[in-house]
């Protein structure tokens, strides 16, 4: 199996459903053959019962529980270490990625690694369905980020992405890593691009983050990943022939 789509979970009872029948939808219309693997962040509410009644109606669907709430970040580091396929697809749980963006994706990770690349795609939400005070947050902090770090990536934040498993657990792991995967990856001398996505509002539940908390935590890992930007070495490498008999 090729392909492992990973959903990080907290408190979604309402949108586990719709979700998981988008992404078998997709999964069914365009032929990819792929696992879905859902970790539940120890959900207060009814998410996991959700995800016990429709792994009998998903073969496919495979369901990861954190015992103790642990974060996004770690909650797709749990996913990816239990994937079985070597190419990683995200979503957030919130329904507000559109599965029926993740082939797009795909088909641009492929034409890069047609290149001999091993790329990561990133989703860029242009018409955000969020708040205005939301957006206006989040398009400081990706400036003041793409500022410091050099991305390239106008929204680092997007859940929906695409990438090899080997890439992700090749890099740095630290609580809320996942907001700095392109920076993360271009430290790594990877080629990252974004693809415009479809965004959604959120019909059910509530954001995990505060607007404070993301930005006190935000500015320590900024430091963080900013500090290994500039203690990374890419070597050249070669290696010599070995000698010819005779």
């Amino acid at each position: 199996m090729q392909l492992s789509i990973v959903v990080p979970v907290h408190n979604e009872e309402s949108n586990i459903r719709p979700l998981v029948g988008e992404i078998a939808d997709v999964l069914a219309n365009t032929g990819l053959e792929a696992e879905m693997i859902f970790v539940d962040d120890s959900s207060q509410d009814g998410t996991l019962g959700e995800l016990r009644q429709l792994q009998t109606l998903y073969p496919d669907l495979r369901v990861i529980c954190h015992r103790i709430c642990c974060g996004q970040s770690t909650a797709l580091h749990t996913g990816i270490r239990c994937a079985r396929g070597t190419l990683i697809a995200t979503l957030d749980g919130d329904g507000q990625n559109d599965p029926a963006d993740i082939p797009r994706l795909l088909e641009q990770w492929h034409t890069l690694a047609a290149d001999g690349h091993d790329p990561l795609v990133a989703g860029y939400r242009r018409r955000r369905q969020d708040s205005e005070w939301r957006r206006f947050s989040s398009r400081l902090a990706n400036t003041v980020r793409g500022y410091l770090l050099k991305d390239q990536t106008p929204d680092s934040g997007c859940g929906l992405k695409v990438f090899s498993r080997h890439l992700f657990l090749s890099l740095p792991y630290f609580d809320h890593m996942h907001r700095f995967l392109p920076a993360l990856a271009r430290r790594a001398g990877v080629a990252v691009i974004s693809v415009e996505v479809n965004h959604r509002p959120r019909i059910h539940g509530y954001s995990k983050y505060g607007t404070w908390q993301r930005l006190w935590a935000g500015v320590w890992d900024l430091l963080g990943v900013f500090w290994l930007q500039h203690r990374a070495r890419l070597p050249d490498v070669s290696e010599l022939p070995a000698p010819q008999d005779g």
